[in-house]
């Protein structure tokens, strides 16, 4: 069972339909939850996904168009309605700090828990962890947009028993400092992991783009991602309008992540135009062999790079 999977909360672009709600998505990892974007009726979405409004948690808001941060306001109100005691820490293009600052202001909701708003000024690096970097990336919209792609650091390699009986390191903690890349004492000397363990492992890399016409920055962001969620706001019959208004068919996503070589790529933020977008995800198909559409609640199971390939979760 992996420790790293995405829920898609919201999958609909501009206004929310009968199935498809406002766009936001939930990266599970390691006990934490990454939030990307927070579009109106997040924080019920949040609840019937079970995720847990008091876990250790970082929300990411791409751009400040309505149906991309509006739902932050209610979703941070129900938090502090169920007495969230754990601080959150929130990213976001300038204007981010003033609309959440004013708003629960004039709304005159307090809240529980330390809130700290941080504004995105430019590319590069947003978030470093001890085993993992969130990075922003500068997307082609209408206002300033930010991509965000995940980095997993590198992991220790593949522990060899054999070799540390042979050094004489007995089993139990000593073993588990090895495998985890800590250097240990035994009679006086040093024992590196680099002589227990095989080569470092890749982590996993996850990229999920807000609103943007293709670009070549963007593929670069992009470049070797396990899994990139893009905007495919429109299919090929209204290609005109995803270049009037600055987002992406299925098409040119599809071509984008081939040419970055993204092992899997997510189509999501569909227009409400498309009852339903199965029929035309053939579009994304012909360029590139690995696709999903995205909807609401659908989970992807992410395994390590040298476990599979990312997989959509079977339905409860």
């Amino acid at each position: 069972m992996t420790d790293f999977e995405l829920v898609f909360l919201g999958t609909s672009s501009a206004v929310p339909t009968e199935h498809r709600g406002l766009s936001s998505i939930a990266v599970v990892r390691s006990g934490e939850i990454l939030l990307f974007d927070a579009g109106e009726g997040t924080q019920r979405r949040f609840a019937e996904a079970g995720l847990g409004f008091n876990k250790k948690m970082k929300i990411f808001i791409t751009h400040m168009h309505g149906d991309h941060c509006v739902g932050l306001l209610g979703l941070l109100q129900t938090m502090s309605m169920l007495n969230r005691s754990n601080p959150l820490s929130v990213y976001g293009p300038p204007g981010l700090l003033s609309f959440v600052r004013g708003n629960i202001r004039m709304l005159k909701f307090g809240l529980t828990f330390h809130l700290e708003v941080n504004t995105v000024k430019a590319d590069g690096v947003v978030v470093e962890e001890k085993d993992y970097l969130v990075s922003a990336c500068r997307g082609e919209h209408h206002i300033t947009d930010y991509a965000y792609v995940l980095d997993e650091k590198e992991r220790p390699g593949v522990f060899h028993p054999e070799r540390a009986r042979r050094l004489g390191v007995p089993e139990g903690e000593l073993w588990s400092k090895l495998q985890h890349g800590e250097p240990i004492k035994l009679n006086g000397e040093k024992v590196y992991p680099s002589e227990v363990l095989g080569p470092s492992r890749p982590g996993r890399k996850i990229a999920i783009s807000g609103d943007t016409r293709p670009t070549v920055k963007l593929r670069r962001c992009i470049k070797g991602a396990n899994v990139a969620v893009l905007d495919s706001t429109y299919f090929d019959d209204h290609a005109d309008k995803a270049r009037e208004h600055l987002h992406m068919t299925a098409r040119e996503a599809a071509e984008m992540a081939s040419e970055a070589g993204v092992k899997l790529l997510v189509l999501t933020h569909f227009s409400s135009r498309y009852e339903d977008v199965a029929p035309y995800v053939y579009q994304a198909v012909e360029v590139h062999p690995n696709v999903v559409a995205a909807s609401d609640q659908m989970v992807l199971e992410v395994p390590y790079p040298d476990e599979g390939l990312p997989r959509v979760k079977p339905a409860k």
